[in-house]
């Protein structure tokens, strides 16, 4: 084995094993240890960050020459891993007018309603914040992960080397 091989393993093994290490973050519903701030949202059915699974599905991870890099399909998934602020356009104000009336509008108010009606009322160019919701990144976790993949294909590449200097 030379070394391009031995690399090339070290980042298939890691983009094996970090892909499996974020997904596991949708089930646990936090950053490793950090778990991630409750939603607000009043009609809330399971996970925030689970409600289509499109967030889920749409991280993909490619090995590319030296370096693994994590991307995501879906436009909304920067938001949600870094937090930030989104800025009411007026847009947003008839989405949020629409879902205050597909959940009842004046005939059956409720928490749903409620919320869909203060987002349609806030003013345009106000801001709503996005609190973070991580998924991938830096953690100690990810530290060890690499760590132990590392020194797995070390020993193997040792032994390699070793039975060669046998023959």
């Amino acid at each position: 084995m030379n070394f391009d091989t031995f690399l090339q393993n070290i980042l298939s093994d890691l983009k094996v094993e970090l892909t499996e290490e974020f997904d596991k973050n949708f089930e646990r519903k936090a950053f490793f240890d950090k778990p991630w701030p409750a939603n607000k949202y009043p009609n809330n059915k399971g996970s925030m960050m689970m409600r289509s699974g499109d967030l889920r599905a749409g991280y993909s991870s490619d090995v590319s020459g030296t370096s693994l890099q994590f991307t995501n399909s879906q436009p909304y998934a920067a938001i949600h891993n870094e937090g930030g602020e989104l800025t009411v356009t007026q847009k947003m104000k008839k989405y949020f007018w629409a879902m205050y009336f597909k959940a009842g509008g004046k005939t059956s108010p409720t928490k749903e309603t409620e919320y869909w009606k203060s987002l349609a009322l806030m003013k345009t160019g106000s801001k709503i914040k996005i609190p973070q919701r991580q998924v991938i990144g830096h953690h100690p976790q990810v530290d060890a992960l690499i760590k132990n993949v590392v020194d797995i294909n070390v020993q193997d590449f040792a032994n390699e080397i070793a039975k060669a200097l046998k023959q």
